[in-house]
């Protein structure tokens, strides 16, 4: 019997933690959904990653009324994906902040990526007719900005390609705390989709020269010392190693898709097939690996019916 398509049978809600892991620092994390970062200057709040509807978003909002009335005055998008970006509206910021990059992609798929990110996580989208429409940056920049909320700065700084070609991190020096986004996952999948395989490992590698004494996840639980840090980014780089060079090495010898999917799944299932959404990131995953291993650098764009027809293809 073939598995439900994506994370569609997933209809179970998660339960939601709100830590401070640094003075005004919040981590909004909900056993492997997206997380939220959220940081309280003296004069106002910068929320990074919004969820992926305004009703969604709400539940941020209620966490941040608990320990601020300062405004929303930014809201940062660490990469583009809908389930990151599409809950933008219910903050009200001043500004939306991304990479040059991350437009880029906006442009190029942002359509696509709603309609397919729906039909593969419905959960996530709840009140998905609050959306007003596609979210864009009113601010954008190339290698790195600082923000200052108040006397607090924030450095926003794209490290390098990885999850996606536009990621960017949020670095507070006053704290050491990093919100990495989907580059760092916690005991949960990569989803490699839109990746750069081959340097996502070396823009971890710029990561880790930080030092973070916390870090924020793009899923999983806040890592509150460095301890935890160094373990996440260990973690990550052993998930997205094993992947791809499981996938070159079938590529190498000439492997289609489905059978190299199933030396993938040998090689990480045991690993890692307890992460969270794992089953429903490996077909996408093994599949933009295969393609970067046979040449194909710059990530496709899945639409809706794409993805039907890949994860139909990789089913016994």
């Amino acid at each position: 019997m073939s598995k439900a398509f994506a994370s569609v049978g997933d209809t179970e809600e998660k339960t939601i933690s709100f830590d401070e892991i640094g003075p005004g620092l919040y981590a909004f994390t909900a056993e492997g959904d997206p997380n939220t970062g959220v940081i309280v200057g003296d004069d106002a709040v910068m929320v990074i990653d919004t969820q992926a509807t305004p009703a969604m978003a709400g539940k941020v909002i209620e966490r941040i009324r608990s320990v601020t009335d300062k405004p929303v005055k930014y809201v940062v998008l660490s990469h583009y994906h809908a389930v990151r970006v599409l809950g933008a509206s219910a903050y009200e910021p001043d500004e939306v902040l991304s990479s040059d990059l991350t437009r880029q992609m906006i442009v190029e798929r942002g359509q696509e990526d709603w309609d397919s990110e729906y039909g593969r996580f419905p959960r996530l989208f709840a009140a998905a007719e609050t959306i007003p429409g596609l979210t864009w940056p009113t601010m954008t920049f190339g290698t790195g900005m600082s923000v200052f909320l108040g006397k607090r700065e924030v450095r926003l700084m794209h490290l390098g390609r990885g999850h996606t070609m536009g990621d960017i991190v949020a670095w507070v020096p006053d704290a050491e705390v990093m919100f990495s986004g989907d580059l760092v996952e916690y005991h949960s999948a990569c989803y490699c989709g839109d990746a750069h395989l081959k340097e996502w490992p070396r823009t971890l590698d710029r990561l880790a020269t930080f030092s973070p004494q916390a870090l924020v996840p793009g899923r999983g639980a806040a890592l509150t010392s460095s301890g935890e840090v160094e373990t996440a980014i260990g973690l990550t780089r052993d998930f997205l190693s094993t992947l791809y060079d499981t996938t070159a090495a079938a590529v190498a010898e000439g492997r289609p898709l489905n059978e190299t999917f199933a030396a993938v799944r040998e090689a990480m299932d045991p690993r890692f097939g307890d992460f969270a959404i794992y089953e429903h990131c490996l077909p996408f995953n093994v599949a933009r690996a295969y393609d970067e291993a046979s040449g194909i650098e710059h990530p496709r764009v899945w639409t809706a019916e794409r993805d039907r027809e890949m994860w139909a293809s990789l089913q016994d």
